[in-house]
């Protein structure tokens, strides 16, 4: 007789399909969705590891990345630090250490806005935008940590995705 902490999967080498098969024995009305969160948090924790080993010669986290591409696009190359928070999906002060970080750095500048003084303006220098190019050069070549999944994968991935966060309430 096997205990349920004995392997019975054919893949022991999987940590998660070892502890989706040890909640389907105490919880198996909740086994998949385990599954799913755990498979999610350890594929961020994959990606941002490739993303990050990619940016590093370039002296940038994803987030200064992101924040650097964000100004990047913009046609003014501007915009407040609160309309950074939002599009970038992060808490204002992660904005704001990210901007600092980048401003030492000369790679942006902050100043208050000419139309209302009351609102701080992040914009990128040129400095900051060609190292935004270079740096997106770099995570095309790397397929952003995706080597080897082809368009069509990334789409289908992107839409699971999409109903994760609009069953979370993201959308």
């Amino acid at each position: 007789m096997t205990s349920p902490d004995t392997p019975q999967s054919s893949d022991t080498r999987d940590p998660i399909a070892e502890a989706r098969r040890q909640w389907s024995l105490r919880w198996p009305e909740h086994a998949d969705q385990m599954a799913a969160v755990t498979s999610v948090m350890r594929a961020q924790q994959l990606l941002l590891s490739r993303v990050e080993a990619v940016l590093k010669p370039f002296g940038l986290t994803f987030a200064a990345y992101e924040a650097l591409r964000l100004l990047a696009f913009t046609r003014a190359g501007a915009l407040p630090m609160g309309k950074m928070g939002v599009r970038l999906m992060v808490h204002p002060a992660s904005v704001t250490n990210v901007i600092g970080r980048l401003e030492q750095r000369g790679l942006v500048t902050r100043a208050p806005s000419p139309d209302d003084r009351r609102v701080v303006l992040a914009a990128i220098t040129d400095a900051g935008r060609a190292l935004a190019e270079e740096a997106t050069a770099a995570l095309h070549g790397a397929d952003f940590g995706l080597p080897g999944l082809d368009p069509a994968q990334a789409a289908r991935i992107t839409e699971a995705l999409r109903a994760v966060r609009e069953v979370a309430g993201d959308l």
